[in-house]
């Protein structure tokens, strides 16, 4: 009973610290990589005690988890009609950005560290399949009359692939031209349902 009220009455005053802990952890991984990346130097950049960001985060992959979902990008986009092109452009376009936002060597370091780490591959596979679902309900539920079987599926696997590569790989920009083929080349193709002679 008492430690319920402890837990309850600490957690608006808690609220600030999780946000420079998240942030802590963000820039550490950036600057150093997740395998060098520790609890410890996270207490220090945050200055909060290592006690309690264990209390928080059982594991170095649930601290970062959460400092990913943290600084998760907004909702995607609507589809606004029925022309089923422009609603996929519009989602590439948002997801596009989304990606760019990011900080290479952000991703970089998440990539690294799935490939070692099977908790954090865990954790990650958690968050992008709850933001696929986000990213293609909407479509799915405007259009689901246009979708090829396995549509939403597809365009969650391909889409932020090519985009990661042209971004993070090539190193170049995913602009309108470069959305406009990933859509008209790549995707249309893909997702629509296709009337055989």
């Amino acid at each position: 009973m008492e430690e319920q009220s402890v837990t309850v009455t600490g957690r608006p005053r808690d609220s600030g610290r999780d946000l420079v802990i998240l942030d802590a952890t963000l820039s550490l991984l950036t600057e150093v990589g997740y395998e060098q990346m520790s609890i410890e130097a996270v207490a220090s950049r945050s200055g909060a005690a290592k006690t309690t960001i264990y209390r928080r985060y059982p594991d170095k992959a649930a601290l970062v988890a959460a400092a990913v979902e943290q600084r998760s990008p907004a909702e995607p986009p609507q589809p606004t009609g029925e022309d089923f092109r422009e609603n996929v452009f519009a989602l590439v376009a948002w997801l596009a950005r989304s990606i760019a936002e990011q900080e290479v060597g952000l991703l970089g370091a998440l990539f690294a560290g799935m490939r070692h780490d099977p908790r954090l591959a865990q954790e990650m596979r958690r968050i992008l399949r709850r933001d696929e679902t986000a990213m293609t309900s909407g479509l799915v539920r405007q259009v689901a009359e246009q979708l090829a079987p396995g549509a939403a599926a597809l365009f969650a696997e391909v889409a932020p692939a090519v985009i990661v590569h042209r971004v993070v790989v090539v190193g170049e920009p995913c602009d309108d031209a470069f959305a406009a083929h990933l859509v008209d080349d790549i995707l249309m193709p893909l997702l629509s349902t296709r009337e055989t002679p």
